[in-house]
């Protein structure tokens, strides 16, 4: 998985890092495919507790392992997820005025009848493993506009929308830098309510509703 050097660390948190290596990896040798930018966003995950974050840790290398052929070191192929009904989901952005790069989200092209929870997990980690990909030394982050323009019913899937959160969250930590929700239509709240109690404290914050009246000059502010 891709790495950048975003954030400066001290001496504390490097050893801490060094412990949570020691930690985890006594329980699953796989831990030392992980590289130390990965576990500083594991450790800062989780308050720079090491056992939790060593838990947090432990619990992302068996899944990817599972999830991703090639395990730990490895990314989603691209031809895993090219008959996945919902590929048009998203696309690749430019980058941000911090130089983060930006992932397009298109929930209208998603339509819960076609879904297979497996193909759009993996659509999800491709997409993610994607952005990270793209991220530049010197930052740690990326960001997603959300544009909901022409949403509808067809579209609301709440377990796929938790699913794809909770892969953020729990396999992508520190990873997400903002997330703007974009032509919003009101009935796209009531799912948002449901969907809401699955995000964790850190995660909800980076979410940014933006209002149409205010959506040129938010754009503007975050990006040319």
């Amino acid at each position: 998985m891709a790495s950048s050097v975003g954030g400066d660390a001290g001496e504390g948190e490097w050893l801490k890092v060094a412990e949570l290596r020691a930690m985890a990896g006594a329980q699953d040798p796989h831990v030392k495919e992980v590289d130390n930018l990965t576990l500083r966003r594991f450790l800062r995950a989780r308050g720079h507790d090491v056992g939790k974050a060593s838990a947090m840790l432990l619990k992302f290398v068996a899944w990817r392992r599972e999830a991703v052929p090639g395990g730990v070191g490895a990314v989603m192929p691209a031809e895993l997820v090219r008959a996945e009904p919902s590929r048009e989901l998203a696309s690749m952005g430019g980058v941000d005025r911090a130089g983060r790069p930006v992932l397009l989200a298109f929930p209208a092209k998603h339509f819960s009848a076609n879904r297979d929870m497996a193909g759009f997990k993996r659509l999800v980690v491709y997409l993610l493993d994607s952005v990270c990909a793209r991220i530049p030394r010197g930052q740690d982050k990326f960001i997603v506009v959300v544009d909901l323009k022409g949403w509808g019913y067809a579209n609301c899937d709440v377990r796929a929308y938790v699913a794809a959160i909770e892969i953020m969250q729990s396999y992508y930590p520190e990873r997400l830098g903002k997330a703007l929700m974009v032509h919003v239509p009101y009935i796209f709240m009531k799912a948002w309510k449901m969907v809401y109690p699955f995000i964790d404290a850190n995660t909800r914050d980076k979410f940014v509703f933006v209002d149409n009246k205010s959506l040129e000059g938010a754009l503007r502010r975050e990006m040319d």
